[in-house]
């Protein structure tokens, strides 16, 4: 069993900036393909960013290409989304989240895919 814990959120001016860390428990946090999602009020949990258990692949939507950088350190069993430029539209509620690849296959921007979430955590940007 493997237990996410999201921090870091807030609320933020448009133009701001805010690392959210997840913190994950286990022995294996290394082989997990990690990725952060979010859900907006009324909205669809969409996809963010993931990243491989290497960290020599990186996947973003593009609406956070060149803004959000995610990141992993699997001594400390944590993983980072660093969001620059915030703009009001990131407003949601953000989770991360843990996939267990199968036989080095794995979907990043799949929610369906992922095995284990985190609770969530709020960033508001206000404009």
């Amino acid at each position: 069993q493997v237990q996410l814990v999201e921090s870091g959120g807030g609320l933020v001016q448009a133009g701001g900036s805010l690392r959210l860390s997840c913190a994950a428990s286990g022995r294996t946090f290394s082989s997990y393909v990690m990725g952060w999602f979010r859900q907006a009020p009324g909205k669809e949990r969409e996809f963010v960013a993931a990243i491989s258990w290497s960290e020599s692949s990186t996947y973003y939507t593009d609406s956070v290409k060149g803004r959000f950088t995610i990141s992993r350190d699997n001594a400390k069993n944590t993983m980072y989304l660093q969001m620059n430029s915030l703009k009001p539209e990131d407003t949601a509620v953000y989770y991360c989240a843990a996939e267990i690849p199968v036989e080095n296959h794995y979907s990043p921007s799949l929610a369906y895919e992922y095995d284990y979430w985190g609770q969530g955590t709020q960033v508001t940007v206000s404009s």
